[in-house]
């Protein structure tokens, strides 16, 4: 009985294991090298096409800038179409500044380094994860 009880453990083990193996997804390493200031903080959000430009993304990261630099690791990304939008927030007060005239005041990028007037477009940002894990540069 112990032998049964045992080999039943071990097969359920297994399949759980390979379960979440295969739930696992892609690993996207953003970095970011041009920030003009180390003050604030640079935020993140990986966008599909229906949170873009719409407040919080999919998956939403911040942090620190040293020597005008960021890294930033989105995990376990499902295979699909994204965009990433990011934003140094100097200030600290969690959203995006603009000037009188509506210029933001602080600096922004999108994937694919897109620079057009107007507020970004998802199909100039937009790429394709699949079954490799991804390394963007975003540039400001």
């Amino acid at each position: 009985m112990k032998n049964l009880f045992l080999s039943i453990a071990i097969v359920l083990t297994s399949i759980f294991s390979y379960a979440q193996e295969e739930e696992k997804g892609i690993t996207i390493t953003v970095t970011i090298d041009n920030v003009k200031s180390d003050n604030g903080k640079v935020s993140m959000a990986l966008h599909t096409s229906e949170t873009f430009m719409k407040g919080a993304g999919v998956m939403n990261a911040e942090t620190k800038i040293k020597d005008g630099k960021i890294s930033i690791t989105f995990e376990n990304v499902k295979p699909g179409e994204y965009a990433i939008m990011a934003l140094h927030d100097e200030n600290e007060n969690n959203r995006m500044d603009f000037r009188e005239n509506g210029m933001p005041l602080e600096s922004y990028g999108t994937s694919n380094n897109v620079m057009a007037f107007g507020p970004p477009q998802y199909d100039d940002a937009k790429f394709k994860v699949e079954d490799k894990d991804l390394e963007l540069n975003i540039r400001f």
